[in-house]
């Protein structure tokens, strides 16, 4: 099976955007700290936001690419399977990417490592809800007798 390279596009860009949406608007709701990453990544790039947000949804593009690449492999429902998916980058970024930044291992709380958790798992069930619609449009119609 090949990967859908555009949609796999579009399904990192929703997801991103609904990661975001969730960590800039709901989590301080909870009364947490804002999560956003491209702010975090502007930080790591010498102060450039539109570097931080170029980069920002560049991991989120090539995080889709290989959850479609992974897809066929991963079980339940494109949305469920989307979201057993985003424990592996939230993981990558709790134990490797935050410490690289300077700050401590799975955000230094659980709160936060827990938001960063729910964060992932929106993010990947977006993935997997856009990106497995183009797998069910494609799928052959079976007629039943």
């Amino acid at each position: 099976m090949s990967i859908r390279v555009g949609r796999a596009v579009l399904a990192g860009i929703g997801g991103t955007i609904a990661m975001t949406a969730f960590g800039v608007w709901v989590v301080p709701l909870a009364g947490l700290s804002p999560m956003n990453p491209a702010n975090m990544l502007a930080g790591a790039m010498g102060g450039s936001m539109f570097m931080g947000w170029m980069g920002h949804f560049s991991i989120g593009i090539v995080l889709a690419l290989i959850y479609a690449a992974l897809e066929p492999g991963i079980p339940g429902s494109p949305p469920v399977g989307g979201a057993l998916y985003g424990v592996a980058p939230w993981l990558l970024a709790q134990v490797v990417v935050i410490p690289m930044m300077g700050m401590p291992l799975f955000s230094g709380s659980v709160p936060m490592a827990g938001a960063s958790l729910l964060g992932h798992l929106i993010y990947g069930g977006v993935v997997g809800m856009i990106y497995g619609r183009a797998l069910r449009e494609e799928a052959p119609v079976v007629a039943t007798a």
